[in-house]
């Protein structure tokens, strides 16, 4: 991810003197979004406007992970939040390269680990880009917040799905993140599982209790597992009770996407013939009166070791 600067401004020619110019910059925050600034009527060489003081030395530091550099640059009075003109701090750089160790040496001197680029990117974010599980771990111990004020805001959790970062996703549902958490724009974590089709982020999801139809308005995590015509996340779907019936926004059944004569088809058509067992609609059914706060206390139900597994699909 590109995090240069704009380059700085030529040499003025001699008949400008010291009238006042403009000018203009492009800055790229983490490859995400580039923003345009403008500066008016200010002289050149007149403070940190003209100097383009962006990146730190301490920002380089965090973002290769040299711990003595960034160590000495700490104690030599550099702040553990200074930050550029998109607001990413050091930590930010850390966790996005995924260096455990300079991420511990920020904290250690005081780093904001819930300090937000301009575009709402936190440090936690950076770690689930990354799937630096070490540095995620770092964070929420230090009272990282697993969500932000702002629901447009980027989600952690929904960076982990997209990428795959499954260990990323434990983690993050073993601190309390609600599996259900939507994003208006990107729907579930679930339904951005599907999406890039990573079955092991769904099963973990799912296992926590996810809820198997919440996708992203009309569309259905198994519409989007169809799409994909990824088999085996439709059949993970369907095992945790996903609804064959739904229908997306354009009145799609998912059978009615999957491409004919696939794997998918096959799976979906199967399964309307023959419907979920007894077993099957009990232990689902269990699982939702139980609900997503209280499955962990499955183990410790008077139940024999047998129907225990079999409530958490063990």
């Amino acid at each position: 991810m590109s995090r240069k600067r704009g380059a700085e401004p030529g040499a003025l020619p001699e008949h400008v003197g010291e009238r006042k110019k403009a000018c203009w910059g492009i800055l790229t925050s983490q490859g995400r979004m580039s923003y345009i600034y403008q500066w008016l009527d200010v002289p050149w060489g007149d403070g940190d406007m003209g100097s383009w003081a962006d990146r730190s030395p301490l920002h380089e530091a965090a973002s290769q992970g040299r711990l003595l550099a960034l160590r000495t640059l700490l104690a030599q009075g550099y702040h553990a939040n200074i930050v550029t003109i998109d607001h990413v701090t050091p930590l930010h750089e850390a966790c996005l390269s995924g260096h455990v160790a300079c991420v511990r040496a920020l904290i250690n001197a005081g780093a904001n680990v819930n300090a937000a680029t301009i575009d709402g990117v936190t440090p936690l974010y950076n770690c689930c880009a990354s799937g630096s599980v070490g540095c995620l771990e770092l964070l929420l111990q230090n009272g990282a917040h697993t969500h932000t004020a702002y629901t447009h805001f980027p989600s952690a959790l929904h960076e982990a799905c997209k990428r795959g970062h499954s260990q990323c996703v434990e983690s993050l549902l073993s601190h309390g993140v609600d599996p259900d958490y939507e994003v208006s724009h990107l729907g579930s974590p679930l339904y951005m599982s599907c999406l890039h089709q990573h079955t092991a982020c769904s099963k973990i999801l799912l296992h926590r209790g996810a809820s198997v139809n919440l996708g992203r308005g009309a569309d259905s995590p198994l519409h989007a597992a169809v799409r994909q015509d990824n088999a085996d996340q439709v059949s993970v779907l369907l095992d945790y009770g996903a609804d064959v019936n739904s229908r997306d926004s354009n009145n799609q059944r998912p059978v009615e996407l999957a491409p004919p004569g696939g794997k998918t088809q096959q799976l979906l058509l199967t399964f309307e013939v023959s419907p979920r067992s007894l077993c099957q609609l009990c232990r689902l059914q269990i699982r939702n009166l139980l609900g997503p706060s209280r499955l962990k206390l499955l183990p410790v139900l008077p139940l024999p070791s047998l129907l225990t597994h079999y409530l958490e699909y063990t």
